[in-house]
């Protein structure tokens, strides 16, 4: 006897686990003044790929009896980092609203000092940060934030689900039902 298992609810701690990993990499890392280095980025994605995998996999053993098709696959990992994406927007309007309030101000003159460096015109320049300054408000950052953890995270889980899938043999299955 099969027992069913609802994919939302099973998968929320791995949720948790991915959000609070974030969490306090985000927190070390402001701590030391790399939030804005990229390749603090680039390490935190290789995090983030190797927690899915065995979250993913942990799903698979201990709920889906060692067996997960690639849809199964991706589906729990979208959901896994749909829970992170929710608290990691949290805790981004929390650190730029509460936390360092100039925060803000200080990605702001860090993206002016890149446009700077690529020789862009003043007045381009200019244009382009009276919009970044509109847009760098924390619910936007926060929700924006949102929509880029999904967006990744949808690529994440399939290129996961290529190696956590296990599929089961039909032949063996029918014989036992």
């Amino acid at each position: 006897m099969e027992r069913e298992t609802n994919v939302w609810k099973v998968n929320l701690n791995n949720g948790l686990v991915l959000g609070l990993a974030g969490i306090v990499y985000s927190l070390v890392m402001y701590f030391l003044d790399l939030s804005f280095n990229n390749l603090q980025g680039y390490i935190f994605l290789l995090v983030q790929v190797v927690l899915l995998y065995y979250l993913v996999k942990s799903y698979r053993d201990n709920y889906l009896n060692g067996y997960i098709t690639y849809g199964q696959a991706v589906g729990a990992g979208v959901i896994i980092l749909l829970y992170y994406a929710i608290i990691m927007a949290i805790f981004t309007y929390v650190l730029y609203a509460i936390i360092d309030t100039g925060l803000i101000d200080k990605q702001l003159a860090i993206t002016e000092e890149k446009l700077l460096d690529r020789g862009l015109p003043e007045a381009q320049i200019d244009a382009g940060m009276a919009v970044q300054a509109k847009i760098m408000k924390p619910p936007i950052v926060a929700l924006l934030s949102i929509f880029g953890n999904m967006l990744y995270g949808v690529i994440l889980s399939l290129i996961v689900a290529i190696f956590v899938r296990k599929e089961g043999n039909p032949l063996i299955e029918s014989t036992e039902q």
